[in-house]
């Protein structure tokens, strides 16, 4: 094997892996954010639809 081939599988394995881990860091950072947005909303209507989750993520809401 060269290096000019060495230096493009490792080029490409990390590609692969910045494929994989970005759409799992934009997850992550959406529910995050929609989580801590349902938690701390005052509406009414918000607090109805998040109320489970909000007990699971130990948010008091009472």
């Amino acid at each position: 094997m060269t290096p000019d081939q060495t230096d493009l599988q490792a080029a490409l394995a990390s590609t692969q892996a910045s494929a994989r881990f970005m759409p799992a860091l934009a997850a992550a950072v959406i529910g995050i954010g929609l989580l801590f947005a349902a938690g701390f909303a005052n509406s009414q209507i918000l607090h109805n639809a998040a109320h489970d989750a909000r007990h699971a993520a130990s948010f008091p809401c009472h």
